[in-house]
C-alpha cells in the first residue's frame, strides 16, 4: 500500500465515529476525496457521495459504511460516574477495563471503564460475564456537577485503541468494521480517477449501519442515486486462527485477497462478473455462501427502490467487534483493485435480470 494511502487510513481509523455520530471520519472520507474525485458531497442521512465521471452511464455504486461499535451516556449518578449502553453489538467481556475517548461538545474527554476489582468480587461470582449495565466509565470527576462540566447524558464513545503497524503488512485497529470499507470504496475510486471510465462511479461511506434495523445511510444513498448495479464492501471472520470450526465458518485467510458472498442479496449475473475481474486481473479471492441475510449494506441495498443489482465483496478480519481488529493490508488493496475493474467492465447493455 502507497504511504500516501496508509496515512489516510490511519487517520481514518483513529478518528471516533460510533453510529449516528460519524461526522468527523466523515470530514475527514470527504477532505481526501476531493483530491481527485469530480464532484463530493453529503447528505441529511450523513453519508458521503464522492464520483468519477458523474454523467456517465452505467450507474455504478461503491458503499463502505464509515460508522463503528460504540457506547453511550445514560446516567450520571451523584458521585460523578457515567453509565452507559451500547452502540452495536459488544462482547461485554472486552469493555472491562478498557480506555474510553468520548466524543463532546467541548471536544474528546478520556474516560476509563470501570468494574468491582477481583479482590472484592464474592467467589460465586468470579466466573460470571460481566454485562454492560454491570460497569460504568470514569472520568476522574468528584462529583455530578463536575462530571456535567465535562461530559452530558447521549455523548458518545470509543475504546481507545489507536491503529497498531505489524510487520507483514498487517495492522490492528479498533473500527476496523467497516471503516475499511469506507476506505477501500474510495481507493477504488482513486485508481478510476487516472483514466475516468465510460461509467458514472459513486464511492459512499454510508452511516449508522451497525444500527441499521430500517436500512440505515445504505439504503437512503442507494435511494438518491438510483445506481444500475452496486458494490458493498464490508468485513468478514477470518477464521485462520484457532478454536474456528471451518465446516461452519468456512476457510477464509488474511492475506488470501477478497471474498465474495454467493447467494441472500447478491445478484447472480454480479457474482460471475465480479469472479470473471478477479481471475482476469489474477486478484486472489475466496467465496462465502449466503444463505441467509448478509448483515451488511447489501441487505439494505438490494431491496431498494425496484430492487438493485447487488454484489458484496468482503475484507477477512480477525477478531471482530473488539479494540484490536486484525487485516492484511494486500487485502485492502486487492478489493479496492477488484471494484476498479468490475467498474470497467460494466456496460449499459448488462443485463442483471435473473433468467
Amino acid at each position: 500500500m502507497k504511504k500516501k494511502s496508509l496515512a489516510f487510513l490511519e487517520r481514518l481509523l483513529d478518528t471516533p465515529g460510533p453510529s449516528g455520530f460519524e461526522t468527523a471520519p466523515a470530514r475527514l472520507w470527504r477532505k481526501e476525496a476531493e483530491g481527485f474525485a469530480a464532484r463530493v458531497t453529503s447528505d441529511v442521512q450523513g453519508n458521503s457521495l464522492a464520483a468519477i465521471n458523474p454523467d456517465g452511464a452505467p450507474r455504478v455504486m461503491f458503499a463502505g459504511h464509515i460508522d463503528e461499535i460504540g457506547l453511550m451516556v445514560v446516567h450520571i449518578d451523584d458521585e460523578g460516574f457515567l453509565y452507559f449502553s451500547t452502540i452495536g453489538g459488544w462482547d461485554s467481556q472486552v469493555l472491562v477495563g478498557q480506555r474510553v475517548i468520548l466524543a463532546t461538545k467541548d471536544g474528546p474527554v478520556a474516560g476509563v471503564i470501570g468494574r468491582k476489582a477481583v479482590h472484592l468480587i464474592k467467589e460465586a461470582d468470579k466466573n460470571k460475564i460481566a454485562k454492560a449495565s454491570d460497569l460504568w466509565i470514569d472520568i476522574g470527576a468528584t462529583s455530578k456537577d463536575d462530571a456535567l462540566s465535562r461530559a452530558r447524558v447521549g455523548d458518545p464513545a470509543v475504546l481507545a485503541a489507536p491503529m497498531l503497524e505489524f510487520p507483514g503488512g498487517r495492522i490492528a485497529s479498533r473500527s476496523i468494521d467497516n471503516r475499511i470499507g469506507a476506505f477501500v470504496v474510495l481507493e477504488a475510486l482513486r485508481l478510476l480517477a487516472a483514466d475516468d471510465p465510460a461509467a458514472a462511479v459513486f464511492a459512499v461511506a454510508t452511516t449508522q449501519e451497525e444500527i441499521a434495523w430500517s436500512g440505515g445511510g445504505a439504503r437512503t444513498s442507494a435511494t438518491y442515486l438510483e445506481p444500475n448495479v452496486a458494490l458493498v464492501v464490508d468485513v468478514t471472520h477470518a477464521t485462520d486462527h484457532p478454536d474456528v470450526e471451518k465446516k461452519e465458518a468456512g476457510d477464509y485467510r488474511l492475506g488470501g485477497g477478497p471474498v465474495l458472498s454467493r447467494g441472500s442479496a447478491v445478484n447472480g449475473a454480479v457474482f460471475d462478473l465480479l469472479v470473471q475481474t478477479a481471475e482476469e486481473e489474477k486478484i486472489r479471492y475466496s467465496v462465502a455462501a449466503a444463505p441467509a441475510a448478509t448483515g451488511t449494506d447489501a441487505d439494505s441495498i438490494h431491496t431498494a427502490l425496484r430492487g438493485i443489482a447487488t454484489g458484496l465483496v468482503s475484507v477477512p478480519n480477525r477478531y471482530m467487534h473488539t479494540p484490536n481488529e486484525m487485516v492484511d493490508l494486500d487485502d485492502l488493496d486487492n478489493a479496492a483493485k477488484l471494484l476498479a475493474a468490475f467498474a470497467r467492465r460494466v456496460t449499459k447493455e448488462m443485463d442483471f435480470i435473473p433468467r
